[in-house]
C-alpha cells in the first residue's frame, strides 16, 4: 500500500488544519494508519489526515511513535469508522 497524504497536527478537535507535510500511508487498516515523517510527532497527538480525491478526510490520534535520524515512524488511529477508505484510494 502507497496512499499519498497531506496531515496537520491539531490542537483541539474539528480546528481548521493547517496542513503540514505531505508523506504516504505505508500500511493501513480500516482502524489505522502506518507513515514516516519528518514533523516531530508525540504520542497522542491529534492528526487531520486527508488523500488528493478526499476519499481519506478524517482525524486520527498517534499511538505509537520511533524516532530515528532525519524522520518519524508513526501508528495513528482513526477517531471514528473510515468505511472502505483504502478501496477508493
Amino acid at each position: 500500500m502507497s496512499v499519498r497524504i497531506q496531515f496537520a497536527r491539531l490542537v483541539e478537535s474539528g480546528q481548521a488544519p493547517d496542513f503540514s507535510e505531505s508523506t504516504v500511508i505505508e500500511f493501513g487498516t480500516e482502524h489505522e494508519v502506518l507513515f514516516a515523517c519528518k514533523t516531530p510527532l508525540e504520542l497522542d497527538d491529534l492528526l487531520k489526515l486527508r488523500n488528493s480525491d478526499g476519499s481519506l478526510d478524517v482525524e486520527a490520534r498517534v499511538v505509537a511513535v520511533q524516532y530515528q535520524p532525519g524522520k518519524t515512524l508513526v501508528a495513528a488511529r482513526f477517531k471514528g469508522a473510515v468505511p472502505n477508505w483504502i478501496v477508493k484510494s
